[in-house]
């Protein structure tokens, strides 16, 4: 009686060596291209949408390039897995040094990786869909439930003046926050507040300018998380 045994050895030959796809020239191209429409759907929206204080082109054009690669690495290694092998050991060496500081350029970065994944697989319905709901979602909270803008107010006085000026600052707001209050020398002191203003009008600076112990008033826009 003959007895067949198998060792790891054929089990790796036989479901990993020896297991590759059809690769179709038709198919490659119509992922790439829908790749890179799909991105350049995301170049539209991240344009759009943007609310930073200096604007990347090329960061905008990196996220059309990186949902083409992506879809490109996916289509290479789907071949052949040891190829897919040596892909994984090659991009864990990679050092990407670039920092990021706005979360929403990490979220743009992270969609254009899974658009350009799911073409690259061939599930380009499941991407074309999911690219256009989550653009969608990105106006939908641009245009509609954009927050007011914060500002910084910075107040130097002298005397006692702490209530005449919180009073006014409260008047003129809708939310307002003491940030620092510090005395720089002498009587000399300076506050600084966080608001958000009723109005677009702005002449708050001018009238609490025109208070009697006010040396300055400043207002700056503040890009930042409102804590009130």
């Amino acid at each position: 009686m003959e007895t067949n045994i198998t060792n790891f050895t054929d089990i790796f030959k036989s479901s990993f060596l020896d297991q590759t796809t059809n690769f179709s020239m038709l198919d490659a191209v119509f992922a790439i291209l829908t790749s890179f429409i799909l991105g350049l759907f995301i170049f539209f929206i991240y344009k759009q949408t943007f609310n930073g204080v200096i604007y990347s082109h090329s960061f905008n054009i990196s996220l059309v390039i990186m949902t083409m690669t992506t879809a490109l690495v996916i289509m290479g290694i789907s071949q052949n897995v040891l190829l897919s092998l040596g892909m994984v050991g090659a991009l864990s060496i990679v050092r990407f040094r670039t920092p990021i500081k706005d979360p929403m350029d990490l979220v743009f970065l992270f969609w254009s990786i899974i658009t350009g994944i799911l073409t690259g697989a061939g599930l380009i319905l499941l991407g074309t869909i999911g690219t256009l709901a989550i653009g969608l979602v990105q106006l939908l909270f641009y245009k509609r439930l954009t927050p007011d803008t914060s500002y910084l107010l910075i107040v130097k006085y002298d005397g006692d003046l702490a209530q005449t000026i919180e009073q006014t600052v409260k008047q003129a707001a809708k939310k307002t926050k003491l940030k620092s209050s510090s005395q720089i020398s002498g009587r000399e002191t300076e506050i600084t507040y966080e608001l958000r203003l009723k109005t677009a009008d702005e002449t708050l600076t001018k009238t609490l300018a025109e208070l009697s112990g006010v040396h300055s008033a400043v207002m700056l826009s503040y890009d930042g998380n409102f804590t009130a």
